[in-house]
């Protein structure tokens, strides 16, 4: 007798709402983060998250066990592009980035996949990764009240001190739960940790008084806040490279399923579906307001614990997504986490994205003693950190690509013409 339910199987409604809880649980802390991080709002997130589960599911012919949810890899460029362009400008980077995942998948339908392998081998993929980490390390001391020059009025009532101790009590609580807890609660770590954060946040005074009201006065029913885009080619030139380091996670993703779940995905329904579903989702929240979404590697974890590949449990966590995303309360509590919350959480989630980077590095074996990946990586990393860019005029609107684009976009360059030895006769 078989000791898991295939992917295909439908479970009572009874049985499916827990296991999908577990499944929106296991994305939930990470995914309202990124909207947090970046100006957006935690319940459109879910919200996109959700109904782009759904279109994924729709995509994949209901073959592919996965949940999408806001990809940390945007963070940065979706912070310039804001910054510079405004947020509903940034959202058309978005939708471009969703184009670019659509255009791929229909070209691995045409020629297959082997072309990406060429254009993104590991030393640029985990240049890349390094750099989307490192690029945010400041973000993360900032809020966590590590950087003494760092104010923010939402905290003016507390001291330094208490900051310091709430942001590092949640750091604490998310590295020793992602060490030392097993099961279920091994997967979600980081939501054990912001509650905890949260607790300490209301005890020490962190969140006012009067936003406790609001949120205990908040509509039972209330949308989700909507935004619409806006063309922005500077927006699409920075945040659409970035599409070519998420097709490598999503790859990941796809492969580490299909271990999980005994199948071979990547032929049935075919990984050019699967990343057209993404695509398809992303570009879904570039036109209501929502983070770009990826599929989630916590997700992968509950399956293999729960040993339940049901596409209908994945279903019933988008659905749950939604249905929160228009309760005012819950709007409200997500939406109002505290500075020192998010930083203590992002001291450990950042430096894990660069972590992964190198971590590409030694699973794939890349060797340095070689001129030609030592200095691909050298100049995407400098590049990429340094906040540098290049500006030209296209259909006579000014552009710019800087930043992560730009390192993105010099890192294929320079693996697609350096020579796989050097000129001198060494490596």
């Amino acid at each position: 007798m078989k000791d898991f339910i295939d992917v295909d199987e439908k479970l009572p409604v009874l049985k499916t709402i827990p296991l999908s809880l577990q499944h929106l649980f296991a994305m939930v802390g990470a995914t309202i983060l990124v909207p947090m991080i970046t100006g957006l709002s935690p319940s459109i997130a879910l919200f996109c998250s959700g109904v782009g589960t759904l279109l994924y599911i729709l995509c994949t012919k209901a073959r592919l066990p996965a949940y999408v949810g806001s990809s940390f890899a945007f963070i940065g460029p979706m912070g310039v592009a804001t910054k510079a362009y405004g947020q509903s400008s940034m959202l058309s980077g978005i939708i471009a980035a969703g184009l670019v995942y659509v255009i791929v998948a229909l070209i691995i339908k045409l020629v297959g996949i082997k072309w990406i392998n060429r254009l993104l081998p590991p030393v640029v993929v985990g240049s890349v990764v390094i750099v989307i980490g490192l690029s945010l390390a400041s973000v993360a001391i900032q809020w966590s009240g590590l950087n003494s020059t760092f104010t923010s009025p939402a905290l003016e009532g507390i001291s330094r001190g208490t900051w310091i101790f709430i942001s590092m009590t949640t750091l604490a609580v998310a590295i020793a739960g992602t060490m030392y807890f097993k099961g279920f609660f091994g997967v979600v770590p980081i939501l054990i940790a912001m509650v905890v954060g949260y607790i300490l946040s209301i005890i020490f005074g962190a969140i006012p008084s009067e936003t406790l009201n609001q949120i205990g006065s908040a509509k039972l029913i209330r949308l989700p806040s909507f935004v619409l885009p806006t063309f922005n080619i500077n927006a699409i030139m920075l945040m659409a490279p970035i599409a070519f380091v998420t097709l490598a996670e999503h790859i990941g993703h796809v492969y580490v399923t299909s271990n999980v779940c005994g199948r071979d995905f990547a032929k049935d329904p075919g990984l050019h579906r699967s990343i057209l579903g993404d695509g398809v989702a992303t570009m879904f929240a570039g036109f209501v307001g929502g983070p770009p979404n990826t599929t989630y590697g916590e997700n992968i974890g509950v399956m293999a614990i729960t040993k339940v590949y049901s596409v209908w449990v994945i279903g019933g966590a988008a659905i749950i997504a939604i249905i929160l995303s228009f309760i005012g309360p819950v709007s409200e509590v997500i939406g109002n986490i505290p500075l020192p919350v998010i930083g203590g959480v992002s001291v450990m989630l950042f430096g894990i994205i660069a972590s992964s980077g190198f971590r590409i590095f030694v699973e794939d074996k890349v060797d340095f003693s070689k001129k030609r990946n030592l200095i691909i990586a050298s100049v995407i990393i400098v590049l990429g950190i340094g906040g540098g860019g290049i500006n030209f005029k296209f259909a006579g609107a000014d552009v710019e690509i800087a930043g992560l684009a730009l390192a993105t976009l010099v890192g294929i360059v320079l693996n697609l013409v350096l020579p796989q030895t050097s000129r001198s006769g060494d490596n």
